[in-house]
C-alpha cells in the first residue's frame, strides 16, 4: 500500500511539472509571435518613406519596434547619426543570400534623418 501511495504522489508531481512545462512553452511561443508583430516591416514601407519625411508620418507606418531583440538587430549596421533616435525592424520580404534584412530608421528634429538596410548578423 505504501508503494502505491508513493507512485501516486510521484505521478501527481510529474503531471504538475508536465502541465507547468506545457504552459511555459505556450507562453514562450506567444512572446515570440508578439515580438514578430512588433518588429516586422514590409519592404514597400521602407522604400516609400524618404529622408526629410515627418517623424510622426513615418512612425505611423511602422509597428512599435519594442522588443528584446533590439540589441541583436543593431549588430553589423552602420553608425547611428549623432543626436538621432533610431528604431530597428526585420524586413518581412524575401531573405537575401539566406540572411534576414534589418531595416533601420533614424529620426532627428522631428524628421526621418536616415534609413539603412543591412543583413542581420
Amino acid at each position: 500500500m505504501a508503494q502505491r501511495k508513493g507512485c501516486l504522489i510521484g505521478c501527481g508531481v510529474a503531471l504538475v511539472l508536465g502541465v507547468g512545462l506545457l504552459m511555459a512553452l505556450v507562453f514562450g511561443m506567444g512572446k515570440v509571435l508578439e515580438m514578430a508583430d512588433k518588429t516586422l516591416v514590409d519592404p514597400a514601407v521602407y522604400e516609400a518613406v524618404k529622408t526629410g519625411d515627418a517623424e510622426s508620418e513615418v512612425r505611423g507606418k511602422l509597428p512599435s519596434g519594442d522588443s528584446f531583440v533590439k540589441s541583436a538587430l543593431k549588430e553589423g549596421g552602420p553608425a547611428e547619426p549623432e543626436g538621432s533616435a533610431c528604431s530597428w525592424y526585420i524586413s518581412n520580404g524575401e531573405a537575401e543570400n539566406g540572411e534576414e534584412t534589418v531595416l533601420r530608421f533614424c529620426f532627428k528634429d522631428g524628421k526621418l534623418a536616415e534609413k539603412a538596410r543591412y543583413p542581420m548578423k
